[in-house]
C-alpha cells in the first residue's frame, strides 16, 4: 500500500489508541511486524500542546518512517494549525480522527460526531490537506448511528478533498465496539474509491485477517485491541498472509523477553514513577492468557518500585506465580 511517497510494504497498521499506542508500544509493534503505527490521538487545541501529555505524544525519537500522527478536533483552522505543528515536530503522515466514539470526544463535536455534518467534514479535510505537504489520511466509522450510515458519502468527500488513504472501522458510533463489524460497508467504500482503503474492526487472528481482506478487498488492515498484550500478532498475520502457514505461538521465554524490553522502554520514556503505573495495564494484557495470571496480577498490582515490578515479571515468566511473588 502506498500513501503519498511512502510504501507500506506490510499491509498491517497499528490503530491509534489513547493511553496505549505511545512511542514504546509503537516501536515494539513495528519491530514485530506492523507496517505502520499511528500515534495516540493528539488535540488540535493549541492551549494543550505544551502539557506533559502532549509533549510525550509528539515524541518520535528513534521511530522509523513513516511517522503517522492522529489529530482530533472540530474546527478546520485549528486542525490545519495542529497539522502544521505536528509536521514541524516530525510527523510524516497526518491522520484525521473522525472515528472515536468516546463521549468526551463526541461531546465537543469531534471524533465520530463529525460524521453528522458532511459539510464540516469537507471543510476540515480541505483545510488540513492545504496546510501541509505531507499525506493526510482519515479514519471514520460507517456512520454516527445505525439510522445515519453515510460512510460512502464521507468517503467520496474525503477523496475529493485530497485525502490519500481512508480507514473505515466497520461500526457506527452508536455501536461502539459491540456487534459484528460491517465488512460489506467497507467493501462498498473500497469499490467506490481510488485511494487505499484500510479495514478495521475485529481482526484478531491470521485467518480472520485473510477473511477480512477477501470480504472487503481492502488494501491493508488496521489492528487495535487485539494487539494489546500481543504485539506479535502482526508477525503472525504477516507470515500467514504471505505463506498460508501459521507461525508457532511464542514461547513463554519469548513473551518474557518482549515484555521486559517493553517495560524498560516505558520506564525510560515516562520516568520510573509514571512508568510503573503505565506498565501495569500492559503487564495484565501480556499475562491474561497465562493459566496463573489472576493470582500473579493480584500480587503485583500494588507494586510501585521499578526493580520489584520488573523482577516479579521476569520470575513469573520463568517459574510461575509462586516464584514471582515469593
Amino acid at each position: 500500500m502506498r500513501i503519498g511517497p511512502y510504501l507500506v510494504d506490510v499491509p498491517l497498521v497499528l490503530a491509534p489508541m489513547a493511553g496505549v499506542t505511545d512511542r514504546p508500544f509503537r516501536q515494539l509493534c513495528r519491530r514485530l511486524g506492523a507496517g505502520l503505527a499511528v500515534s495516540e490521538m493528539t488535540s488540535s487545541d493549541a492551549s494543550l500542546w505544551h502539557t506533559e501529555k502532549s509533549r510525550l505524544r509528539i515524541d518520535h525519537d528513534g521511530e522509523h518512517a513513516p511517522i503517522a500522527v492522529q489529530i482530533a478536533g472540530y474546527d478546520p483552522q485549528q486542525m490545519a494549525e495542529a497539522a502544521r505543528y505536528n509536521v514541524a515536530h516530525g510527523a510524516q503522515i497526518i491522520d484525521l480522527n473522525m472515528g472515536c466514539p468516546a463521549k468526551k470526544v463526541c461531546r465537543v463535536d469531534a471524533g465520530s460526531a463529525l460524521l453528522r455534518d458532511e459539510a464540516l467534514v469537507a471543510r476540515i479535510c480541505a483545510a488540513v490537506v492545504a496546510a501541509v505537504e505531507v499525506p493526510v489520511i482519515l479514519k471514520i466509522r460507517t456512520g454516527f448511528s445505525r439510522a445515519e450510515r453515510n460512510a460512502l458519502r464521507i468517503a467520496r468527500i474525503a477523496e475529493d478533498c485530497g485525502i490519500q488513504a481512508l480507514t473505515v472501522h466497520g461500526r457506527t458510533r452508536e455501536d461502539h465496539y459491540e456487534g459484528e463489524a460491517e465488512y460489506e460497508t467497507i467493501a462498498a467504500v473500497k469499490q467506490t474509491l481510488r485511494i487505499p482503503v484500510i479495514a478495521n474492526g475485529d481482526i484478531d487472528a491470521p485467518q480472520k485477517a485473510r477473511e477480512v481482506l477477501r470480504r472487503t478487498g481492502a488494501d491493508a488492515l488496521m489492528i487495535g485491541r487485539a494487539a494489546q498484550g500481543r504485539p506479535w500478532i502482526f508477525r503472525e498475520i504477516a507470515h500467514f498472509l504471505a505463506t498460508g502457514e501459521h507461525l508457532p505461538p511464542p514461547s513463554r521465554f519469548e513473551i518474557r523477553r518482549w515484555l521486559l524490553e517493553h517495560l524498560d522502554a516505558l520506564y525510560a520514556f515516562y520516568g520510573e514513577g509514571r512508568g510503573v503505573r503505565v506498565a501495569r495495564k500492559h503487564i495484565q494484557w501480556y499475562c491474561q492468557a497465562q493459566p496463573d495470571a489472576a493470582a500473579f496480577w493480584g500480587a503485583i498490582n500494588q507494586l510501585t518500585d521499578v526493580r520489584l515490578q520488573r523482577e516479579a515479571v521476569a520470575r513469573f515468566f520463568e517459574d510461575g506465580v509462586e516464584s514471582a511473588v515469593a
